[in-house]
């Protein structure tokens, strides 16, 4: 059975026809920077109505950011589009002529399935996902089930509390995870050691034009892929608090692995080596436990497509 998968972001809806393995053989977009509520709904109809047309569809899943409700049919908070205890589910089945089932989920959660079926992540039952971005998102998988929680909400490991009092966090706290682990976390840094030390981030400096402010993720990726010491000592402490952070979290889940996913994992090994020696460094009952394997995700953008169109499957 063919499924529509539509990743919904900041900036563009992309959508997928996926068949039973896993294989995207259609696609669509839409751009969705600066929609109102009504638009972006029409956006999201107006992608699953044009892969609709071309390929007959049992169910179509969409993924979101942010907060979920436990019904997988309500948007009830996102931070970078307008949806507010929004029916998503609803208000796109009722403009597509689909008698098909409709399925809403977190975007992490999507791509930690995908993950999970098709990706480095079939061979366990238990695993943690995390996608490093813009912010810190998290799915878990445990005992070959994607974890919901009560209200729709598990998973938001990017808002565990690392530093008390630390970095101001979006969601309004302070010493939220993501604020260390993230691509913002990265960029925060950059800048500061370039302000800092600007002869030790000559290759940063230049990258960016000579612009402190215009120091990105990517740009830090490039200079230590090219063998810059600090955007190397810049990414090892990135993934030095994805290590730790992990290890806290492998105390209460317990996985078998830990996949590390979003545009910071492009770094590979230059993010998980120093990701892995924090995380074995931190567990709890280190040398009497087996120890989780760490790997980078294997689906890329792809992922929220695939795991979207498979959930809505089920």
């Amino acid at each position: 059975m063919y499924a529509i998968g539509v990743d919904i972001g900041g900036t563009k809806i992309a959508a997928g026809v996926v068949d039973e393995q896993g294989q995207i053989i259609a696609k669509a977009r839409r751009d969705s920077v600066a929609l109102d509520v009504d638009a972006l709904d029409l956006a999201v109809v107006a992608v699953c109505a044009e892969l609709a047309a071309q390929y007959p569809i049992g169910a179509i899943g969409l993924a979101a950011p942010g907060f979920i409700g436990a019904d997988q049919a309500t948007v009830r908070f996102t931070p970078n589009l307008p949806w507010r205890d929004h029916p998503l589910r609803d208000r796109v089945a009722a403009q597509l002529s689909l008698d098909v089932p409709i399925l809403v989920d977190n975007d992490a959660n999507a791509a930690g399935w995908a993950e999970f079926r098709f990706g480095v992540g079939r061979d366990v039952d238990d695993m943690l996902l995390l996608t490093i971005g813009t912010g810190l998102g998290g799915a878990v998988i445990a005992a070959g089930r994607l974890v919901l929680g009560a209200w729709g909400v598990a998973a938001e490991v990017g808002h565990m509390r690392v530093v008390p009092e630390g970095q101001l966090c979006g969601c309004g706290l302070r010493g939220c995870w993501e604020q260390y682990a993230s691509g913002t976390a990265l960029v925060r840094e950059a800048r500061t050691a370039a302000w800092a030390e600007p002869e030790q981030a000559a290759r940063l400096l230049e990258l960016a034009g000579g612009d402190v402010n215009r120091i990105t993720g990517p740009s830090v990726t490039r200079a230590a892929v090219e063998g810059d010491p600090l955007a190397r000592r810049l990414l090892a402490e990135v993934g030095r608090w994805i290590g730790e952070g992990s290890a806290s979290v492998a105390a209460i889940l317990d996985p078998a692995l830990v996949v590390i996913g979003g545009g910071v994992a492009s770094a590979g090994d230059l993010l998980l080596g120093p990701a892995r020696e924090a995380f074995i460094a931190q567990l709890s009952a280190r040398g009497y436990r087996p120890e989780a394997r760490m790997e980078i995700a294997s689906m890329g953008n792809d992922a929220g497509i695939v795991g979207a169109a498979d959930l809505a499957r089920l």
